[in-house]
């Protein structure tokens, strides 16, 4: 697996000050991706036991809030293995630290429910997406649609995306919505 980047003290992409890893690869090529050139999963560099260890020490600051994973997708088939390891030790070492997955599948296509859309003929389901899925707090869902770009919605581009509570999504069986700070959720500064 390589990546295209990462970001320190992220305020972006979740809630809090984080740390942000863009993993690169990625076969759905949206219009109008902001992150195109991690599409290529030779983009970027290795990602190397060094470089998780600096991710690591990055996340061990009590301003640090938790670690948000973009991509590229991180859900490709050839990203997971990768990822599930690495996000185990960040959640074993870190319990306390929230972790964010930004993802073009949606919910039910990571958990088999459904069939892929197009560009994908095969289900991204592998043995490792049930371990990503175990140490994720919230997952943003769905890809960017352009007809559907929102820029008064918080950590995600396009309306069709959700937030999702994965810890309260896996113990009711179904998609529980991730709730903010109520001031975020009406639009409104009141």
């Amino acid at each position: 697996m390589n990546y295209s980047n990462i970001k320190y003290c992220d305020i972006a992409n979740g809630v809090g000050v984080r740390t942000t890893l863009f993993v690169s690869g990625c076969r759905r090529h949206c219009p109008f991706c902001f992150n195109q050139i991690a599409a290529d999963f030779a983009a970027g560099e290795p990602f190397t036991p060094q470089v998780e260890e600096q991710l690591l020490q990055s996340l061990d600051h009590p301003y640090v809030d938790g670690l948000s994973v973009l991509g590229g997708e991180p859900m490709e088939r050839e990203n997971q293995g990768p990822l599930a390891n690495f996000l185990e030790r960040v959640h074993e070492r870190f319990p306390e630290k929230n972790v964010w997955l930004y993802s073009g599948f949606t919910w039910e296509e990571l958990r088999g429910e459904v069939p892929v859309e197009a560009p994908y003929t095969s289900s991204p389901v592998t043995e490792a997406t049930p371990r990503i899925l175990s140490c994720l707090d919230v997952l943003v869902d769905g890809p960017f649609i352009e007809g559907e770009k929102d820029i008064t919605l918080r950590f995600r581009g396009s309306a069709n995306q959700r937030l999702i509570d994965v810890p309260a999504s896996l113990q009711a069986g179904e998609v529980v919505l991730w709730r903010d700070d109520p001031v975020f959720e009406s639009h409104t500064m009141e």
